[in-house]
C-alpha cells in the first residue's frame, strides 16, 4: 500500500498549493501566479535533480514532455482563473471529474482498462456535483447542475479536469521513459517556459509583482514540487486512474480550508457534495 501513502501525500499538499494560491490571488495577477507556480516548482526541484543526474531517456520521452507541457500549461492557466473567480471549496471539487474523463483516456493512452465500478463511481461523482449546489434546489431539479454550467469558476475547472485526465497518463509515459525526478522537472521547466509570452503580455511589472509576494508563490511552488514527486513515484507503483482517484481527496481538504482560513460560506452542503464524489471516486479505485 505504499502507493496510497504516497496519493494521499500527493493530495494533502495539493491542497496547501491551493490554499497558498487562493491568498496570493488577493494581490497578485491570475497569469503571474500560474506562470510561478510552474516557475517555483521547478526552481525547487532543480538542485534535487542536479544531485540526481540525468537518467537514460527512452524513445517516447520528447514526444510526451512536448504534449505534456502544452496542455498543462493551459490547464494550469485556466486552474488559476478558476479559483480566482469562484469560492474554494465550490470550485476544486470539481477536479474529482477528472476519473470519470479517464474512463476513456486511459485506456487510449497508457492501455489502462478500469473495472465494472467505474460505471456507479461515476453514478457518486455526478451525485456529489448535485450537492455542491444543493442551495439552488429551489429554482428546479436541474439547477444545480446548470449552475456547473453557467458559472465560470466550476466550468473552468470542468475544463481543467479533462485536460488532466489526459496529462495524468502522459505523466506516466514519461515516467517510464525517464524518472520521477527528472520527468517532474522537465516537464514544470517547459510549461514555465511555455507561459512565458502570456506572462509579458497580459501582465503589469510581472518582475516587481513576483519579487514583492515571492514568499506565498515559492510556498506555492514548494508544496507542489513536494506533491509532483510524491505522485510520479505513486505512479510507477500502480494504475494511473488509482493514484488520481486518491489524490482527489485534496478536495475534502480544500473545502475545510475554505471554511477555516477564508471563511466560505455553504459549507455543509459543500462538504457533503465532495463527501460523496470522493466516495464515487474511492469505489473507482479500490475495486
Amino acid at each position: 500500500m505504499l502507493w496510497f501513502f504516497l496519493a494521499i501525500s500527493t493530495a494533502f499538499f495539493s491542497s496547501l498549493k491551493d490554499v497558498f494560491g487562493k491568498r496570493t490571488l488577493k494581490n497578485i495577477d491570475a497569469t503571474i501566479v500560474a506562470w510561478s507556480w510552474s516557475f517555483f516548482t521547478a526552481l525547487v526541484l532543480l538542485p534535487v535533480q542536479v544531485l540526481g543526474g540525468i537518467p537514460e531517456l527512452g524513445s517516447q520521452f520528447w514526444v510526451a514532455l512536448g504534449v505534456g507541457s502544452v496542455l498543462n500549461a493551459i490547464a494550469f492557466l485556466l486552474y488559476i482563473q478558476a479559483i480566482s473567480t469562484s469560492d474554494l471549496s465550490l470550485c476544486l471539487p470539481l477536479i474529482a471529474f477528472s476519473p470519470l474523463f479517464m474512463v476513456i483516456t486511459s485506456p487510449i493512452i497508457v492501455g489502462e482498462w478500469l473495472s465494472w465500478a467505474d460505471g456507479l463511481g461515476i453514478g457518486l461523482i455526478v451525485g456529489g456535483s448535485y450537492l455542491l449546489n444543493l442551495q439552488d434546489r429551489r429554482r428546479g431539479y436541474f439547477a444545480p447542475f446548470q449552475a456547473l454550467v453557467k458559472q465560470r469558476g466550476p466550468k473552468l475547472m470542468l475544463l481543467v479536469a479533462f485536460l488532466w485526465s489526459i496529462t495524468s497518463n502522459i505523466d506516466k509515459v514519461g515516467v517510464q521513459n525517464s524518472s520521477p525526478l527528472f520527468w517532474s522537472f522537465a516537464v514544470f521547466s517547459a510549461i514555465a517556459l511555455l507561459q512565458l509570452p502570456f506572462l509579458f503580455s497580459q501582465s503589469k511589472d510581472p518582475g516587481g509583482q513576483i519579487f514583492k509576494h515571492w514568499l506565498g508563490l515559492s510556498l506555492m511552488g514548494f508544496c507542489t514540487a513536494v506533491a509532483v514527486l510524491f505522485q510520479m513515484q505513486a505512479l510507477k507503483l500502480t494504475l494511473v486512474v488509482q493514484v488520481i482517484a486518491i489524490k482527489r481527496t485534496s478536495v475534502l481538504f480544500g473545502v475545510l480550508w475554505g471554511k477555516f482560513l477564508f471563511h466560505e460560506s455553504g459549507i455543509r452542503d459543500r462538504f457533503w457534495g465532495a463527501t460523496t464524489m470522493l466516495l464515487g471516486v474511492a469505489l473507482m479505485s479500490v475495486f
